[in-house]
């Protein structure tokens, strides 16, 4: 999983890395050094703006640190933001992790001798978790405290494996202890009810569903009654695959929420579908605001770029991620567990 974005970050690690350590020898290599008592690591400070050849001495001779200075750095972050743009991260998530890159290590003091494949590393680890930490938004949290039934509007395009990630969310939140109920809100999709009812029938649970063709406002309408009714915690709607460019069809899911109000509504789309899944996004977002995103495929992503960029683009956060074929293959998204697996 992310595996050519992590290649491409550890291979950036080491370049860059030796470049800083090519800066720093070229910062003691004029003046003779004696050996002094080694001191306490200091506090990273920027120096002056403008940096002359006698603050590079007294760094290195009196106070044993180098400066890292922009012009030492500017292919390499060159190289760095080629490499995020070949791994699917979206142009200006690329531009904006260079960016913080560039602001934390440029101008700062460094210990000679410092472990500088641990400074690069810890500066692109703190510009990813800068792009992907957007307002946070806990899914269990939410449902634990919201008033019941919680309805719940899976939208997207088609052939993202939606219908499959209802299943999932069916599975996850029955081992929580609530109780489910679906809505076959995708009436348009030939097969559609029936794909959906087989999965309803392997986990057991109620599902609410019209003839083909009908009003999916009306069928997730009637679902959520019958979840008051019946006392049911959960509804979860699927509702059918649309491009943003099909009028009718977003219209139709304007008129879905419009109609009843979900308390949240979740993008679904591919992971492995890189900068046409933030795109995407980016659109369905604009037309019918939802609260945050699901990856599927994400097992089979080498790339990770659309893990990165979403959040970024859209301003919400990815809530789960799907790694497998069986229902219980969904997974809470979290920032740190990311970026465990960027740089593990």
């Amino acid at each position: 999983m992310f595996e050519k974005l992590k290649e491409k970050l550890g291979s950036f690690k080491t370049v860059l890395g030796e470049a800083i350590e090519e800066k720093e020898k070229e910062a003691i290599t004029p003046v003779e050094t004696e050996v002094v008592k080694e001191a306490p690591e200091p506090e990273i400070q920027k120096p002056p703006e403008k940096i002359g050849i006698y603050d590079k001495i007294k760094a290195a001779v009196l106070e044993q640190e180098f400066i890292i200075e922009e012009k030492s750095l500017q292919d390499n972050l060159w190289e760095l933001e080629m490499a995020l743009l070949e791994s699917d991260v979206a142009l200006p998530v690329a531009e904006k992790i260079v960016e913080s890159v560039k602001n934390e290590l440029v101008g700062t003091r460094r210990r000679i001798g410092s472990d500088t494949g641990k400074i690069v590393e810890t500066a692109m680890k703190n510009a990813i978790l800068k792009v992907i930490s957007v307002d946070s938004f806990d899914f269990d949290e939410f449902v634990k405290k919201a008033k019941k039934p919680v309805s719940i509007v899976f939208v997207g395009v088609n052939g993202t494996g939606k219908t499959t990630t209802i299943a999932k969310m069916a599975q996850r939140l029955m081992e929580k202890g609530y109780s489910v109920v679906i809505a076959a809100g995708d009436t348009f999709r030939a097969g559609a009810i029936e794909q959906i009812d087989m999965h309803a029938e392997a986990l057991g649970i109620k599902l609410i569903k019209h003839q083909e063709g009908a009003d999916p406002a009306a069928v997730v309408y009637d679902a959520i009654q019958f979840a008051k009714a019946k006392h049911k915690d959960i509804v979860l709607a699927d509702t059918a695959g649309r491009m943003h460019t099909n009028v009718n069809l977003m219209d139709q899911l304007k008129k879905v929420c419009r109609v009843n109000q979900p308390d949240l509504v979740i993008f679904v789309d591919e992971a492995v579908a890189g900068n046409d899944a933030v795109e995407r996004a980016k659109l369905f977002n604009s037309a019918v605001p939802f609260n945050g995103s699901i990856l599927t495929k994400a097992d089979a992503d080498a790339k990770g770029g659309a893990a990165i960029s979403i959040s970024y683009t859209t301003g919400k956060p990815i809530l789960f991620l799907g790694v497998g074929q069986s229902y219980k293959d969904l997974v809470k998204f979290e920032t740190q567990w990311l970026i465990a697996r960027l740089f593990e």
